[in-house]
């Protein structure tokens, strides 16, 4: 009823401003009629916010009366029937189309082009394309919001020239109709601007704002899953809100959910610690069977964020052992990696990966080949056909330490040191002069830490090494740190004082004695 009146009290005005039908003075109002013809009411003009019956321009009856009239009724089922761009642009040529039914085909376009991977080149330059344009945006205020993104995220797909007028002319009718947008769609083209433009996009920051007021209107899962994998790194305050939401609806998340969200943490390193218990309490719970990409992406994620829930890890080991045998070199290595990450060590798991190595040693990159025993040697593990699988590690690493970079080599051995598998030709490439002349003066922590790892190479070198006869690191590169130049601990300095207390005093014991093997006692 409310919709009636607006309209026409809209109708009158236009009638009574409108120069094309004077109205004589002196006319009495008993007498003053009404013309069948009057010029279209500017309701296109009028940007109505809040619950009201307006879409996109016009008005939700004529919408509907739009959708069944006959001819839109024909148009719509030539358009979805179209299977090739040269019927799109066609019907153009065939039909009187109005700016509404022009967007849905340059919609439906960019449909075609991404689903059989076409060229778009030659779509832009058609002249029945730029017509369609054109009469989009002659009348781009009649179009109705869900077209009207549509059309906006369609003339990005198919490589319009962003600065082309009618372009611009799409994106400032969307900036306006902001208010109006429902949540979904604001969510939808969000999801798409930050994907496609990233932060130089110049429309994202204001849906964002729309989005970050309007937060409370957030619901289903989906939604909630694609603002935090593809928007939240661009808003941390939006994230957090999505954080809240996704916690409170966790219960409602599948494990592919699951596996988007604690993804899209590790990436932005968000360790939101309620939300991760509560998600892995309802993967648990819930969820007895999962994929091979949620599990690998689930603990990648765990890994990455340094979250411990052992549970979580007993199940995705659990479920991750038959399929070692079918996995790939890559998934292998990943998920290897991910356990160490997490100090997290799984006998079953280890020995299938260790068996994995024996029977497919040709598949494995000299790369991937170290990632296996760099993981092990983190997570102290040694084979049971311990062996086998370290001379079929030798034999493949033969002939290929000149190959790996200096950083991964120094890992390399210093991990076989660990395993005590290091043999006299590791250990003399990498405590050749030669090799670490290029770590001598640099200060970065990388570069201490690796100066770090030799030196405990050095000392398994003499000390767990008999056979070995050099070379050895010069003293220089053993010169020990400033006593007490790290930070202590509370726990350090009760220790400290209680042992004090016990000898009779500070000078009666040793503290923080840096060694030359690279330990500090």
């Amino acid at each position: 009823m409310a919709s009636r009146l607006v309209r026409c009290w809209c109708r009158l005005g236009a009638f009574v401003s409108s120069p094309a039908f004077p109205i004589p003075l002196g006319t009495p109002a008993g007498k003053r009629t009404v013309p069948r013809a009057f010029p279209q009411a500017p309701l296109a003009s009028l940007h109505v916010s809040g619950p009201s019956n307006w879409s996109d321009g016009v008005s939700v009856k004529e919408e509907v009366e739009e959708t069944r009239s006959p001819e839109h009724k024909i148009i719509s089922g030539l358009i979805e029937a179209a299977a090739s761009p040269q019927e799109l642009l066609q019907l153009s040529q065939l039909h009187v189309l109005n700016s509404n039914e022009a967007s849905v085909v340059i919609t439906q376009l960019s449909r075609l082009a991404a689903q059989k991977k076409l060229e778009t080149g030659s779509i832009v330059q058609d002249e029945r394309f730029k017509q369609l344009v054109d009469i989009a945006e002659d009348q781009i205020s009649q179009v109705w919001n869900k077209t009207l993104v549509n059309l906006l995220k369609s003339l990005y797909s198919l490589g319009v020239d962003t600065k082309r007028r009618e372009v611009r002319s799409v994106e400032q009718e969307v900036l306006w109709r902001l208010r109006r947008l429902t949540f979904r769609q604001l969510a939808s083209l969000a999801e798409f601007l930050a994907v496609r433009q990233g932060k130089e996009s110049k429309l994202l920051p204001e849906v964002i704002k729309k989005l970050e007021l309007r937060w409370t209107e957030l619901e289903g899962t989906r939604t909630v899953v694609a603002l935090m994998s593809k928007v939240g790194h661009i808003s941390p305050a939006l994230m957090d809100r999505l954080e809240d939401k996704a916690l409170e609806i966790a219960e409602q998340f599948d494990p592919d959910d699951i596996r988007r969200i604690t993804l899209a943490l590790a990436y932005q390193n968000r360790r939101c610690v309620p939300l991760l218990r509560a998600l892995s309490y309802h993967l648990i719970q819930k969820h007895s069977e999962l994929g091979l990409n949620v599990l690998m992406d689930l603990i990648f994620a765990y890994g990455k964020l340094n979250f411990h829930q052992p549970q979580v890890f007993q199940k995705v080991a659990a479920d991750l052992h038959p399929h070692v045998p079918a996995m790939t070199p890559v998934e292998v290595t990943r998920c290897v990696r991910s356990f160490a990450l997490l100090k997290w060590l799984s006998l079953p798991l280890c020995e299938a990966i260790a068996q994995y190595v024996l029977d497919k040693p040709k598949q494995l990159s000299v790369t991937q080949l170290c990632g296996i025993v760099l993981s092990f040697a983190r997570l102290n593990f040694q084979p049971s056909g311990c062996e086998e699988f370290f001379n079929t590690v030798h034999e493949e690493l033969q002939g290929q330490l000149d190959s790996l970079e200096p950083p991964l080599l120094t890992e390399l051995v210093w991990s076989l040191c660990v395993l005590q598998q290091a043999k006299a030709p590791y250990l003399q490439r990498v405590l050749a002069p030669d090799f670490y002349a290029w770590i001598r003066g640099d200060q970065s922590l990388k570069a201490q830490s690796l100066q770090l790892k030799l030196t405990h190479i050095n000392a398994a070198a003499k000390l767990e090494s008999p056979g070995y006869q050099g070379p050895f690191l010069p003293p220089e590169m053993l010169s020990t740190g400033e006593p007490g130049a790290e930070k202590v601990t509370q726990l350090q300095s009760s220790l400290r004082e209680a042992l004090a207390g016990v000898l009779g005093g500070q000078d009666r014991g040793r503290f923080d004695v840096h060694t030359i093997y690279g330990w500090h006692i």
